[in-house]
């Protein structure tokens, strides 16, 4: 499906077949594209570089279509590739994580550290994170090819 031109997110590099890649939901999904354009929040004299998933409910684009700054993406990939690495040792805590201290990492960026933790806000987080990790499990697949597919092109990019 083509992506719109003529909304206020302007894309430059797009991927028009998402549908028939959408992970488990490809064939069908309301997620038709992604792109990379100009952010439809610039001002005048400032030119912003975002993420956009591109959403159509049948009969016309949704407003769930999502637009992100691109260091929100990668800083949301950092988030991803962490408790990855976290669960594949989470078997050793008895409720997947340890209560006495919920911290999985702190990763350094521009100058301060972003905190990967265990929610323990949530009320049911012991049932949650068994569902969360199961989850995980069953898409292995599906993660382990798009991790590996990342990790080559960012080798090739000299990272």
């Amino acid at each position: 499906m083509k992506i719109p031109t003529s909304l206020k997110h302007k894309p430059v590099i797009v991927s028009e077949n998402y549908a028939n890649v959408d992970g488990r939901y490809a064939g069908q999904t309301d997620t038709q594209g992604l792109s990379l354009g100009l952010a439809q929040w610039n001002d005048r004299g400032k030119v912003d570089v975002s993420a956009k998933v591109w959403r159509h409910t049948g009969d016309k684009w949704s407003r769930q279509s999502e637009e992100l700054p691109l260091h929100r993406v990668m800083d949301l990939a950092i988030l991803i590739a962490r408790s990855l690495s976290y669960f594949r040792e989470a078997y050793r805590y008895p409720d997947l994580y340890d209560p006495a201290n919920p911290v999985i990492d702190r990763i350094g960026l521009q100058g301060d550290a972003m905190t990967v933790e265990v929610c323990t806000d949530n009320e049911k987080i012991k049932e949650d994170i068994k569902l969360f990790n199961q989850a995980l499990s069953n898409d292995g697949e599906l993660i382990g090819e798009r991790l590996r597919t990342l990790s080559n092109i960012l080798k090739e990019m000299g990272y």
